[in-house]
């Protein structure tokens, strides 16, 4: 699926469902490869030294079996962030109180227009009337209650691997949310979709044990927050996971904003990606939404949800992160 870039519009690099937002920075032939130059996505070192992160201490989240709610409040309105697209949004891309996932936010690209589904209880126009295994296929394998194979933006893929637990404590807190009565339009699809995006499950899937800070911090990143889904190049529509994290795939005017985004590199490239930053200085571009520089990032990204992320899964996913080894991709041509 081919993205141009508007270079009528502001382009900057950003980070969905994750990390980073950087400025994109030019960068010459002279002063680095074709390759790099192409990439041209490394940030600019900081002008100071950057203030250390701090903040008050966030305790871990209960486990599900501790307190379902509670566990399902800290994954949805945390890392999973599911109100940065089913949370009304006003012209502006400001969230309207009351309508908080309630749907109908719309996301138009080449190969489809999708809009965003109400998620709230409500019987009529929510999912109020499905039963718990229909939400739990919907999230996993993106096939409705009705047959219907449900289409992108929606890491499917992703939440497929969600551990049991997780799953259902999602799916309760979603239960115990207002009820909304909002009609969303049908997404519309002109790209073909597969018959599934995950197989049925045979057996439970456990939860990641924490004593494994990077296996751990993956299942927080990849899973749950699905970064990778924007941080991986795309190479005809798939994921090349061989460069998870080089980032560049284009997302035109996301939310309305009247500017381009690219996906900026995580890896640790060490001057197109992460590999210079320090560990508060990645925690305070996820958490607050600051550059390496200093820069006031912009609200593409969910820093109103990832601002509750606790300290200990904040760590595994700084741990996480650092394993990405350095790689680079190339900026899509203009169209």
């Amino acid at each position: 699926m081919s993205r141009g870039l508007d270079h009528n519009k502001k382009s900057l690099t950003f980070a969905l469902g994750g990390l980073l937002v950087l400025g994109l920075a030019a960068c010459s032939p002279d002063s680095a490869t074709e390759e790099e130059a192409a990439a041209a996505a490394a940030s600019p070192p900081p002008a100071a030294p950057a203030p250390v992160f701090q903040r008050a201490p966030v305790p871990p989240s209960p486990t599900a079996e501790q307190n379902l709610l509670g566990r399902g409040e800290y994954l949805v309105e945390g890392i999973v962030g599911c109100g940065n697209c089913h949370n009304g949004r006003d012209e502006n891309g400001a969230f309207v109180p009351g309508l908080e996932y309630a749907g109908n936010f719309v996301i138009a690209e080449a190969g489809f227009t999708a809009y965003a589904p109400n998620i709230t209880p409500d019987m009529e126009t929510g999912i109020g009337s499905w039963t718990d295994a229909e939400l739990e296929t919907a999230i996993r394998r993106g096939i409705s209650r009705d047959g219907r194979v449900l289409g992108p933006p929606m890491a499917f893929a992703y939440y497929h691997d969600i551990s049991t637990n997780d799953m259902q404590a999602i799916i309760a807190y979603l239960r115990s949310r207002p009820a909304v009565s909002r009609e969303v339009p049908a997404s519309t699809y002109n790209i073909p979709l597969p018959p599934e995006w995950g197989p049925p499950l045979t057996a439970p899937i456990p939860d990641t044990p924490k004593t494994d800070q990077i296996a751990y911090g993956r299942y927080v990143a990849h899973n749950l927050g699905h970064c990778t889904q924007c941080h991986t190049p795309l190479v005809m529509g798939q994921e090349d996971f061989t460069r998870t994290g080089a980032g560049m795939n284009p997302f035109p005017q996301p939310f309305g904003y009247d500017w381009v985004a690219l996906a900026a590199n995580i890896t640790q490239h060490p001057t197109l990606g992460i590999g210079a930053w320090t560990d508060d200085e990645i925690k305070r571009a996820i958490v607050f939404g600051i550059s390496r520089d200093g820069r006031q990032l912009l609200p593409f990204m969910g820093f109103s949800f990832y601002e509750r992320i606790s300290d200990e899964d904040l760590n595994a996913i700084v741990a996480y992160v650092k394993t990405l080894p350095p790689s680079v991709a190339t900026p899509p041509a203009a169209e």
